[in-house]
């Protein structure tokens, strides 16, 4: 299958490149820039592949790549694919979207959150959104890919809200990212003089992911009427926890956390429950695993829940080919890293 990339100079990009260039059901991929005006090496644009990667990065249009793909993924910035992807959506021409433009049902709410000027609505009650182990991506042809924090999250709240043991104004989550998630762009919070030896909380109450990941737990439970989200940017540069906090509903107690997790991913390869044995970043990073653990506490009647998964991994690159797999019915396993980076 021939696919195409529009946007593999950033860090999404090129992870989505590496893994695809593995994948078995691949025969060629095509690589676009999405202001790019003529033809350049990929190496002179982005110099971490090496003067070995002969692959070049051709100029976008939109009536060449649907005649020379089968698919395209777009890992552009939030607000550009939103334009480029009108041509594709009307020829129905498959489309794994790893941006934030087509995430939200709501153009108030894409607008509110993310403050530019939304899809059509349209096209955002179309799109598919693609968490990987809930939503299967066959018979869709746009698929919104979800974000990373809101990958972690969801998959550690799932048990919990779909088999309604929590009191369900009680969410509270705080996740922290390396910088790669904040993207190659340099700003003040990711010099690394600022970053280095150091914690900072951002996006407060502001997270761009904050409402997709209320969007899908209202499809769960639709009286779980908020939750309190907080990040925070780590001194490493891939890896994501999030640490999630709800008080228990009534008669819930740690045997019953523990068989919802156990039920809800036993048959899921890449998700991994780890009991009371919480996970570090260690166990994930360079893999498209999710590991989470649960702890029950009867003094406080609190449950503990921590999610971990490689950001640009499993929070975007990987669970675009989990959504790519499913798509097309491909193995599920094809294209996708196994085996975490050591030491």
């Amino acid at each position: 299958m021939k696919v195409a990339i529009v946007g593999v100079t950033g860090y999404a990009g090129m992870v989505l490149y590496q893994l695809l260039k593995s994948h078995p059901e691949v025969s060629q991929i095509n690589l676009y820039g999405h202001d790019q005006k003529q033809a350049q090496p990929l190496y002179e644009a982005v110099p971490q592949f090496g003067p070995t990667e002969t692959t070049l990065l051709l100029p976008y249009d939109a009536d060449a790549i649907m005649a020379d793909n089968q698919v395209v993924f777009f890992a552009t910035s939030a607000g550009i694919t939103n334009a480029l992807a009108v041509p594709f959506i009307k020829a129905h021409f498959p489309v794994i979207d790893l941006s934030g433009d087509y995430r939200l049902k709501d153009p108030a709410q894409y607008e509110k959150w993310y403050h530019k000027p939304a899809a059509d609505p349209k096209a955002l009650q179309d799109a598919h959104f693609g968490l990987a182990e809930f939503e299967n991506a066959q018979g869709h042809t746009y698929i919104a890919n979800p974000g990373c924090y809101a990958t972690a999250t969801l998959l550690g709240l799932a048990p919990l809200v779909q088999q309604h043991l929590i009191v369900k104004d009680s969410l509270i989550v705080d996740a922290k990212s390396g910088t790669s998630g904040a993207g190659k762009k340099l700003t003040t919070l990711t010099h690394f003089s600022q970053t280095n030896e150091n914690l900072q909380l951002y996006g407060i109450n502001t997270h761009k992911h904050i409402p997709e990941i209320m969007q899908e737990v209202q499809t769960w439970d639709p009286e779980v009427p908020a939750l309190q989200f907080t990040t925070t940017l780590l001194p490493v540069t891939t890896g994501l926890m999030a640490t999630i906090y709800a008080k228990a509903a009534p008669g819930v107690n740690g045997a019953a956390v523990a068989k919802a997790f156990n039920d809800t991913y036993q048959n899921d390869f890449f998700v991994r429950f780890t009991s009371e044995q919480l996970p570090t970043l260690k166990q994930v990073v360079g893999s498209n695993f999710t590991d989470i653990g649960a702890i029950y506490n009867p003094v406080t009647n609190t449950i503990l829940v921590v999610s971990v998964i490689d950001n640009v991994i499993k929070g975007a690159g990987g669970q675009a080919i989990q959504n790519f797999n499913q798509m097309f019915n491909f193995d599920p396993l094809a294209g996708l890293p196994t085996t975490v980076a050591l030491p």
